[in-house]
């Protein structure tokens, strides 16, 4: 018996139940934010070594580059980047701390606290990054 004949409902066809975003909790939208933020912090440290490997080719090759990067749009990127860094740490911080059985009723509240400090670290790293 499926899990949507138990509950009276009928089957979707065509889209998976996983990819349904009705009736997600938030803890559920918090653990799909930390692997994106993930895999984009492993992709954004692959680029990185790439990048590196433009000293190799001499000072000209790396100005260049430095050059093509303090573009806005580039800019607009670092600050993305920090964005990430900060949520996926914070939130991989209240992970530990509830999985550690350390505040474990206080895991919304934990979250709503990551997420005004994420906010309030990609603001100073904007002003900062765009000024």
């Amino acid at each position: 018996m499926t899990h949507a004949s138990r509950h009276g409902a009928r089957p979707q066809l065509g889209r998976p139940r996983w990819l349904d975003p009705r009736g997600r909790h938030l803890g559920t939208w918090a653990f799909v934010a930390n692997r994106l933020t993930g895999l984009g912090l492993v992709t954004y440290l692959y680029l990185h070594l790439v990048i590196l490997s433009t000293l190799l080719r001499g000072p000209e090759a790396w100005d260049g580059l430095v050059e093509l990067f303090r573009r806005p749009v580039f800019l607009a990127f670092d600050v993305l980047l920090v964005a990430g860094l900060a949520f996926h740490g914070l939130n991989g911080l209240r992970v530990a701390l509830i999985g550690s059985g350390l505040l474990v009723d206080r895991h919304r509240a934990l979250l709503v606290a990551a997420a005004i400090l994420v906010g309030l670290v990609t603001l100073v790293a904007a002003v900062r990054i765009l000024a």
